[in-house]
């Protein structure tokens, strides 16, 4: 299944860590990813939550995601209605954590994306992420297939609901 998005591109640059997305300080009262949106990367700058609008995507640079492996990153940003996060490369923790909540993570080159920038991507056997501001469009590391079935049912609990447990350990199919 095919995977089509397209939104504003929110720029953000190299390293961008967990505690950067979500500070620590701000989980100590709550957990609760309704109330943390507030704060998403209020780090990198305070007034990005504030400035979200669903169906944002999150333009990095390297090392997206880093540092620790908290989940609530991940789910911050989906609760910020940000579906996809473009970056030149993730921590390993933070894209498999990404996949099992059901944020896409795309890998490509993102110097040419500026904030504001309409970004679409295009993800099924190819991943093209274009640029319609500035009419340029790379093609990204693509997606295994089973990653693929995990985003496409929403994240790995849906997945096993669905009973697709199977495909998880049964490689062949």
């Amino acid at each position: 299944m095919a995977i089509e998005l397209r939104g504003r591109a929110r720029v953000v640059g190299d390293d961008i860590n967990t505690d950067y997305i979500i500070a620590s300080t701000r989980k100590r009262d709550t957990l609760d990813e309704q109330v943390l949106k507030r704060y998403l990367l209020e780090a990198v700058d305070p007034t990005f939550a504030a400035s979200v609008k669903p169906g944002d995507i999150i333009v990095a640079g390297s090392n997206f995601g880093c540092g620790s492996a908290m989940e609530i990153a991940v789910t911050v940003i989906l609760a910020a209605g940000i579906r996809a996060v473009v970056a030149r490369s993730f921590s390993r923790t933070f894209f498999r954590n990404a996949v099992n909540n059901g944020l896409l993570p795309i890998e490509c080159e993102t110097s040419g994306i500026a904030e504001g920038d309409i970004v679409g991507i295009s993800a099924s056997e190819r991943v093209v992420v274009g640029d319609e501001s500035r009419g340029s469009r790379v093609e990204a590391k693509p997606l295994s297939p089973m990653v693929r079935e995990i985003l496409d049912a929403g994240g790995l609990v849906e997945f096993v609901r669905l009973g697709r447990w199977d495909r998880l350990t049964d490689r062949r199919g």
